[in-house]
């Protein structure tokens, strides 16, 4: 065992839950490394691990946080292939690595699927100890503190875009919530591969930094009927692609803007879970479903190359040092950022 510090959820709550606290985390195993956290990027799926999630048992007590960026500490005795000092980035989807789905690429559909911050001890602390397959060397392209902004939300959204639903050049495509760091994301990879991109957000402020980011159109939602506006610009066709993270507040809404043979790729629910759609547009029209959950290896490999030649570029909208974990959720709570909340780490 090793004595480090960091904030730790022992019960679900609000942001008093986030308790820094002296900890002793076990010594990396053999084929395991152990990160000095530099920068952590924050996701909402931090705030539904402190918040809790109705029918969902996370493994309390729990360290936060998925996205790190660090400089390797040591390393397990059958690690060779990183070098203590070594500046690098995590993937922090966890898997076996044996099974079937492992084997074939799909490491999100493994049985031992999790990741870093909600099924095993994240970043928010000085020190994280991860297996050393999840390990990339971290890409020079931008600082440490913007890579940490890359990592959970361009994977999510790649394999939504890509891996599920097939994106082609010159497809439509409608972004919810251009301010997330999932819409931020989507907005870029959309671009990237031709697309022409729609997005929505909740305020001009907002409206202004997606058609900056790239988007074609943006709608804010609280000011606008955007479902109108998106048949008006399709000429009734409606689009070909909707990311969906919203869930109850927008995916009726997203299927009415489909065009036929449309793919509607879900992979969260921060409005509610619970929907009630009309089935017969879905099979009149040939519209697709799709849900998904982070993406594999190969993908996140893909998006840091891509990354180290500028394709993408970091949207940060605060960087605050770790000591204001606390303030950082109520930011994202209160929807007030556009893209990702970066804390720093460093020891006063």
């Amino acid at each position: 065992m090793f004595q480090t510090e960091g904030f730790l959820i022992s019960e679900h709550g609000g942001s008093e839950k986030l308790v820094w606290t002296p900890l002793s985390l076990p010594d990396p195993g053999p084929e395991e490394v152990k990160i000095l956290v530099q920068y952590i990027g924050l996701n909402h799926l931090d705030l539904w691990v402190r918040r809790g999630v109705p029918g969902h048992k996370f493994p309390l007590p729990l360290i936060p946080g998925s996205d790190v960026v660090g400089v390797v500490e040591e390393v397990g005795s059958s690690v060779q292939t990183i070098l203590v000092g070594s500046h690098v980035i995590v993937n922090p989807v966890l898997s076996c690595d044996r099974c079937n789905a492992c084997f074939s690429g799909q490491h999100q559909l493994c049985d031992s699927f999790g990741l870093l911050g909600e099924t095993r001890h994240g970043g928010c602390a000085f020190h994280l100890v991860v297996p050393f397959r999840n390990i990339s060397i971290l890409p020079t392209s931008y600082s440490a503190c913007e890579m940490a902004s890359f990592p959970l939300v361009f994977l999510t959204a790649w394999h939504m875009l890509i891996g599920r639903a097939q994106l082609r050049p010159t497809e439509t495509v409608l972004v919810h919530a251009a301010g997330s760091g999932v819409g931020t994301a989507a907005i870029q990879i959309a671009k990237f591969f031709g697309a022409k991109v729609f997005t929505t957000v909740g305020s001009p402020e907002k409206m202004k930094k997606a058609l900056e980011l790239g988007a074609d159109y943006a709608f804010n939602y609280q000011q606008e009927d955007w479902v109108q506006k998106v048949r008006e610009l399709t000429r009734k066709k409606g689009v070909d692609v909707v990311i969906d993270h919203v869930g109850k507040d927008t995916f009726p809404f997203s299927l009415k803007v489909l065009a036929k043979g449309g793919r509607l790729v879900t992979c969260g629910a921060t409005t509610g879970a619970t929907v009630e759609i009309d089935l017969r547009p879905i099979f009149f029209k040939g519209i697709s479903i799709l849900g998904s959950t982070m993406g594999n290896r190969s993908e996140l490999t893909t998006i840091f190359q891509l990354i180290e030649k500028k394709a993408f570029r970091p949207v940060i909208a605060e960087v605050l040092p770790l000591s204001q974990l606390a303030k950082a959720h109520q930011l994202l709570e209160q929807r007030e950022v556009f893209g990702k909340i970066v804390m720093e780490v460093t020891k006063e």
